[in-house]
């Protein structure tokens, strides 16, 4: 464990930003502090959107004692991921893992820079709790989030979660505050897919079909009359958007994508996330008893879709 820890602590930053606010009486700079990881020895750090947010100063600092000035290349506030980049080429870049393979259970360590204590970045550890753990506000993360009980604090946002081998598996987002051992990390599978759409087009581009609604229960099955408990009610369908194309239609439940089960949104999504500009994918679909199935061709888009809460989670 202090291997890894030894190995991890290299490539974590310190995330410094400042913010202008107007307030009546005038214009206030706002601080913010977080953590980060360098994604490459060519100056790429890695964390998340709402520690730069609105920043218009960042300086990231290293463990050796250096301060740079960063220019944030570009954010994604659905994934809560940033990307900011330093005038520098010698840079001890993280070694990255595999969140798929993962398993709950494992031990993890949570590093990052708790509280902005003075010393260096503060490590805590526990195991993973759960995989794919969706949270209001988080329905773009199409892996879902994984779970810890090492202990999260403020400022440990941005930094590390990583295994005991020290490769980085998530990048730490938040903590539910009145929870006990409660804290969650984006995926770095997810990290290193919106860095590289960040980094090659400007900004994330997510595939978008037209559809918004919610995941059936047996409850809402049973109010409304569903044929199935578990799938995507399709509640509206855009005027000339893929799916609407498709001939998806308000009611329908969606089942399956592309030969997988769809349970849940983040199911869907997922499913959608795999598919590769121009192509198609097969949706199962229930209506009013019957099955069937729909070739959508997705289009892309910039922008967040509604597939339902547009609240954030907690942080």
């Amino acid at each position: 464990m202090v291997e890894a820890v030894e190995k991890v602590s290299e490539s974590i930053v310190s995330v410094s930003s400042v913010r202008l606010e107007r307030r009546f009486f005038g214009v206030v700079p706002l601080e913010g502090q977080g953590s980060g990881i360098v994604l490459d020895k060519g100056g790429l750090i890695i964390t998340n959107n709402h520690v730069i947010d609105g920043a218009s100063q960042v300086h990231v600092g290293f463990k050796d004692g250096r301060t740079l000035v960063g220019e944030v290349v570009g954010s994604d506030e659905a994934t809560d991921v940033a990307v900011i980049r330093l005038g520098a080429n010698d840079l001890p870049a993280a070694d990255l893992g595999d969140s798929e393979s993962v398993k709950v259970g494992q031990f993890v360590l949570a590093i990052g820079n708790a509280l902005a204590l003075p010393g260096g970045p503060t490590v805590s550890t526990g195991v993973l709790s759960a995989k794919g753990r969706p949270l209001p506000g988080t329905d773009f993360i199409f892996e879902g989030l994984l779970q810890t009980d090492a202990a999260v604090n403020p400022g440990n946002s941005g930094g590390p979660l990583a295994d005991l081998d020290g490769r980085v598996i998530g990048i730490t987002t938040m903590m539910i505050p009145y929870a006990q051992g409660m804290g969650f990390a984006i995926p770095i599978n997810t990290v290193k897919r919106i860095a590289q759409d960040i980094l090659e087009k400007g900004s994330v581009v997510r595939p978008w079909i037209g559809i918004s609604g919610v995941d059936v229960s047996p409850a809402l099955a049973r109010r409304y009359g569903i044929q199935s408990t578990t799938g995507f009610l399709v509640a509206e369908v855009t005027p000339g958007s893929p799916a609407s194309l498709a001939g998806l239609r308000p009611g329908d439940v969606v089942f399956g994508a592309d030969g997988g089960e769809v349970r849940q949104t983040k199911d869907l999504l997922f499913a959608l996330s795999k598919v590769p500009p121009g192509e198609s994918i097969t949706l199962g679909i229930n209506r009013m008893g019957s099955t069937g199935e729909l070739q959508v061709r997705p289009a892309e888009s910039r922008h967040a879709q509604k597939f339902g809460n547009e609240q954030r989670g907690y942080r």
